[in-house]
């Protein structure tokens, strides 16, 4: 989201996310383990029908970065002003997620994501075929609902898919969509657009979208809401110390990387000069560098936050702010990217975490915060960086870009100088 750019959760933090996460496993007239009755084969297609929404999801969300550049031109307007295509989302998921989690909290989640995935599809169609920009925003704004809405009911769905005993594996396989999407997103869409011009990017995107809907459908069981998050819940996980830590670090780091990362094309055009087939090989690297990055960020974050989320911001605060020295050659600017990747790659499973053990009785709301902050920092940082851009230069975009990476590795520092405990779960 996830995302957003949202939620990133290898496999090596899985296990101690789900022992925390009751919502899953608990019905809330008995107090007891919700097993699932169905075959396994049925309950693992159905993870495998989520999975495909939030790949679906993360995907459709950064689609426009590798495309602003032919959006732009294509609607005669410049790349910062396509650059609301970021904003918009990330502003309304933002705004959803606490809302549906709560406004929705008695409606059958099966049909709650089969809704939000329709409403996907018809966004993106509607990008595909939209005669003027403003109509393009409009289906950005529908993408945004969906961002928030969607991720909030399927976070803790793996218990009720598959039995107990593999809730770990269907939760990793859950979340392993979103790294996947995240690094994969740009590069592919970036593919599309150059072969057959970017409506068709945002055409193939919505077929996904429709396939996913009939397949959730298929698929997923009826499933009735077991337990209700309220808004008091939500307001006093701020009373937390680590908390408000966890929401800095997300707003600087965030911040910092898609301020920069959303205008990525126009500096590898502009100071690179390279054209869209390289551009394209550029990113498709950073995204692999994105997924070493999100499993090893992943090893490291369950040990030592601190060090995970430090080094993390470090890696992209010299990327960055290197770029407009070492970036005029494509041997530098692809080199920087690959640090960049891999930097990224940990940074949201580093947040994530950080959420979760600041809040360690509330997982849901937890996760409904995280994605909540996250998305309002995308959007924010892809918002600033347009308006940099359109007075400024790629260059200065990448340097900002940096200086405010530096600041999350120094408010890292102080929260481990300060000592500050991390709660007990139960």
């Amino acid at each position: 989201m996830v995302r957003s750019q949202t939620c990133q959760i290898p496999a090596p933090a899985v296990a101690a996310l789900v022992r925390m996460e009751p919502l899953s496993t608990i019905t809330a007239a008995t107090g007891t383990p919700a097993a699932p009755t169905r075959s396994s084969l049925l309950g693992w297609l159905g993870v495998v029908a989520v999975m495909l929404g939030i790949f679906s999801i993360v995907t459709i969300e950064i689609l426009p970065i590798g495309l602003l550049t032919s959006i732009g031109a294509g609607f005669a307007i410049s790349d910062g002003m396509a650059g609301l295509m970021m904003t918009m989302p990330g502003f309304l998921a933002a705004i959803s997620a606490p809302l549906v989690t709560v406004a929705t909290a008695r409606i059958d989640r099966r049909l709650m994501l089969s809704g939000f995935m329709a409403l996907l599809a018809l966004a993106s169609f509607l990008a595909a075929v939209a005669p003027d920009y403003w109509l393009v925003l409009v289906s950005r704004v529908l993408v945004g609902i969906t961002i928030g809405g969607f991720w909030s009911i399927a976070a803790g769905l793996a218990g009720r898919l598959v039995r107990a005993e593999s809730v770990g594996r269907a939760t990793a396989v859950i979340f392993s969509a979103v790294p996947l999407g995240s690094v994969l997103g740009v590069p592919v869409g970036t593919f599309i657009g150059d072969l057959a011009g970017w409506r068709a990017a945002f055409a193939v995107m919505g077929t996904l979208a429709a396939a996913v809907f009939a397949m959730l459908l298929a698929v997923v069981p009826a499933m009735p809401p077991v337990q209700v998050t309220r808004l008091s819940v939500l307001r006093g996980m701020f009373r937390s110390g680590n908390t408000r830590f966890a929401l800095l670090l997300t707003f600087l780091v965030v911040l910092a990387h898609f301020g920069a990362y959303t205008y990525v094309t126009p500096f590898l055009e502009q100071v690179t000069h390279i054209g869209p087939g390289l551009i394209t090989a550029f990113l498709l690297t950073y995204g692999v560098a994105g997924i070493v990055g999100n499993f090893a960020g992943g090893a490291l974050v369950a040990r030592r936050p601190h060090a995970a989320f430090g080094i993390a911001a470090g890696m992209i605060a010299g990327a960055t702010l290197l770029q407009p020295v070492l970036g005029w050659s494509g041997i530098g600017a692809v080199g920087l990217l690959v640090v960049w990747g891999i930097a990224y790659g940990a940074v949201p499973v580093a947040s994530q975490t950080w959420f979760a053990k600041s809040a360690p009785h509330a997982p849901e709301a937890a996760s409904v915060l995280f994605t909540a902050s996250f998305q309002a920092t995308l959007s924010t940082g892809a918002l600033v960086g347009g308006v940099i851009l359109d007075r400024t230069s790629p260059s200065t975009v990448m340097a900002l870009g940096g200086a405010t990476a530096a600041l999350v590795v120094l408010a890292t520092w102080l929260h481990f100088a300060m000592r500050v405990p991390w709660p007990e779960a139960d």
